[in-house]
């Protein structure tokens, strides 16, 4: 339900912004979030309703959202010897920290991959993971800069695969046989002078 808006004047000890009438479940968070009421107002049927600062409950449900958020993200530490390759893709370039003995972790920048990229793009970097059976007993630390998110994807894909070789050089054969090994030179080329972009001309007229 809508509340019903009462004016932009505050009192002495309050600040001049918009405050409301909170009902049903408006009302209900400005409680949980432990404000109290600026005022009280008789509403429908003569009841009497409390009056909160809308403004004041939108910034503490903000912070409470940011709160749960950074717990739900707190950095890993990994542990232990690791292993250090380096990916490659267009202009991306992916640091990747191979752990024996994991729980399938992976951090990308400080956060989850799920977080980090969309489904798709997790999907890129598990391949060579599923193809050899190491997707639960391994741990990933991963720094990328550089390109967009397609780039950055593929460059963590080919530091993954070269970490993987140098953990066991038996699966060098069947990560070969996917074409995964080589890096892929293939880049935008550049725009040049007079052309629209690499070598497309603009549209030539007679007349």
């Amino acid at each position: 339900m809508r509340g019903e808006e009462e004016g932009k004047q505050g009192t002495e000890n309050t600040p001049a912004v918009t405050r409301a009438v909170c009902l049903c479940r408006q009302a209900g968070q400005a409680k949980t979030l432990g404000l109290r009421p600026q005022n009280t107002k008789t509403g429908r049927m003569g009841r009497m309703v409390e009056v909160f600062d809308f403004n004041l409950i939108t910034i503490n449900m903000v912070n409470e959202r940011n709160i749960k958020e950074k717990k739900g993200d707190e950095l890993i530490r990994f542990k232990g010897k690791y292993i250090q390759a380096t990916g490659r893709r267009k202009t991306s370039v992916a640091q990747v920290r191979l752990y024996k003995n994991g729980k399938g972790l992976m951090q990308i920048n400080g956060l989850k991959a799920g977080k980090y990229f969309s489904a798709d793009k997790v999907l890129v970097i598990n391949q060579p993971l599923k193809l050899t059976s190491h997707l639960r007993d391994l741990d990933f630390s991963i720094l990328v800069k550089g390109g967009g998110k397609s780039g950055q994807a593929e460059a963590i894909r080919h530091g993954i695969i070269r970490a993987l070789i140098l953990f066991d050089q038996n699966l060098k054969k069947a990560l070969k046989a996917k074409g995964w090994l080589t890096r892929d030179p293939r880049k935008k080329e550049r725009k040049k002078p007079g052309l629209k972009k690499a070598r497309r001309a603009p549209q030539w007229s007679k007349r």
